[in-house]
């Protein structure tokens, strides 16, 4: 399955919108675009294998792979992106501008029942600029 992450890039953070099917799933937080630096760079535009995983730290969350010179890129619970990530992605149900969400729990628990139900075994994540 594959889940697309549209992307607005703000002064020091990045608002997203995520789709399946076309269909508007939740929205999306992350840190500001900074040359892809390892822990203070939002993911490079592209698309990446995606897999659940159980991560010790944060739970059941997603793990995006072969992102170009990075490693360890979650897709997990964070509801201000300045404060909670470290180059990850925090979906969010609602944005409250400056890199600030609320119910992230709740939004990724929806993305990933959504990909469990899809009863696919390969998933990945298309990231592009809102155009």
């Amino acid at each position: 399955m594959m889940l697309e992450l549209q992307r607005l890039y703000r002064d020091g953070w990045t608002d997203g919108m995520i789709f399946i099917h076309g269909i508007l799933l939740c929205r999306s937080i992350e840190l500001g675009w900074a040359n892809n630096e390892r822990n203070v760079s939002c993911v490079p535009e592209g698309v990446y294998p995606v897999a659940i995983i159980q991560h010790p730290k944060f739970g059941e969350c997603l793990r995006i792979d072969k992102v170009k010179g990075r490693s360890g890129i979650l897709m997990h619970v964070a509801n201000d992106a300045r404060k909670e990530l470290r180059g990850c992605i925090a979906p969010v149900f609602s944005s409250g501008g400056n890199g600030k969400g609320q119910h992230s729990k709740l939004a990724l628990g929806y993305i990933i029942e959504n990909l469990k139900r899809s009863g696919e075994k390969s998933h990945f994540i298309k990231i592009i600029k809102k155009s």
